[in-house]
């Protein structure tokens, strides 16, 4: 029989904790597993308990202190042996913080071991109580707060936190949030997942029993999604749907990508017409901006979209900055091998054009 699982994430400590804690004093023969990174010791701790105390305490020296080595050295094959011990009817576990679910939920989904024994039932975003939107457009950095799951870890607060809400199939909040928080908060989220507001409104039998599916979330959160946006149904958020089959100008990309930034959310996909096979994604909260090679786009037809999330009053000059970073119609019909470029500025962050093409 498996044994089912719950994931929980998130930033905030504190918010991780109250959430795990009342799951735990919910469900009945439930084992929780919480991991932390410690970035500058290279090391994992594992601390196994239930509600009726701690279990065991394991520090696991890692080769490179990563979210991907903890998940493969100890994260999976601890759920897995506990998933097989008949002591346990379910399985929480928290992951270190910052860190995302997808990757776990994908080697779930793949591995038909650890299949047989474990079924993922919910993937938690964990959040604070207050100020929850000003906590989602957080420009900190991660490392400054001691958050960060390595030493390569770039990543801003609000980044990693709109990339669990946004993968997450319940958000869960310490207390309840505002009205302008929520609304970011339903803005941000897949449109069937549940907001709740308080861990003691916890339906903890109802996440048990759902199944989380990788690749419908990963659907929702993909740079490469192209499906249509369902409208917002509350008030006090907006949303911004920018897309083109033109490639943005390189040139004018690199002068005038500030424009495209600013207090919200920004994610999605562009290509460049000096290296027309490769889509890349587009991550921006709140005045940081990351961007980087995703795929190809062989067999499908490349696109340019921008999805931009926010509270107050949406911004009026992104619409126009967005169309003067696209090609223009005379550029488009250009013959390519005027866009057979040896570099074209981006390099920095797409790569050598010769390995990125």
């Amino acid at each position: 029989m498996r044994k089912p699982l719950i994931i929980v994430t998130g930033v905030d400590p504190t918010a991780i904790e109250s959430v795990m804690t009342s799951l735990v004093w919910d469900l009945p023969r439930v084992v929780s597993i919480r991991h932390t990174i410690d970035p500058v010791g290279q090391t994992l701790t594992r601390v196994v308990s239930s509600i009726d105390g701690s279990l065991d305490t394991t520090r696991v020296d890692l080769e490179h202190a990563c979210v991907a080595c903890a998940i493969r050295e100890d994260i999976l094959p601890t759920i897995l042996r506990y998933a097989k011990d008949p002591a346990w009817d379910s399985i929480i576990a928290c992951l270190p913080v910052s860190a995302e679910a997808d990757h776990v939920s994908s080697v779930i989904a793949r591995d038909a071991v650890i299949a047989r024994h474990v079924r993922l039932a919910s993937v938690i975003a964990a959040l604070p109580s207050t100020d929850v939107a000003q906590y989602l457009l957080s420009h900190q950095s991660l490392d400054e707060y001691g958050l960060h799951t390595g030493p390569d870890d770039s990543r801003s607060i609000g980044e990693a936190s709109c990339g669990q809400v946004e993968y997450a199939d319940a958000i869960i909040s310490s207390d309840r949030m505002n009205d302008g928080d929520r609304a970011f908060v339903q803005a941000l989220a897949r449109p069937d997942s549940s907001i709740v507001m308080g861990v003691e409104n916890v339906n903890a039998g109802q996440l048990l029993s759902g199944r989380h599916m990788s690749s419908h979330a990963y659907a929702w959160r993909s740079p490469r999604s192209d499906f249509d946006l369902p409208d917002l149904t509350v008030r006090g958020a907006w949303r911004i749907d920018l897309k083109s089959p033109r490639p943005f100008h390189p040139e004018r990309l690199l002068d005038h990508i500030a424009l495209m930034d600013g207090p919200f959310r920004s994610r999605g996909c562009f290509w460049v017409p000096t290296r027309p096979e490769a889509a890349n994604s587009w991550d921006g909260v709140a005045g940081q901006l990351s961007f980087g090679p995703h795929s190809w786009w062989h067999p499908h037809t490349p696109l340019t979209r921008l999805i931009l999330t926010g509270v107050g009053n949406p911004p009026v000059h992104v619409g126009k900055v967005f169309c003067d970073l696209l090609l223009s119609v005379p550029e488009m019909n250009l013959d390519s091998t005027s866009w057979m470029q040896a570099e074209d500025g981006l390099e920095p962050w797409l790569g050598e054009i010769h390995r990125a093409a």
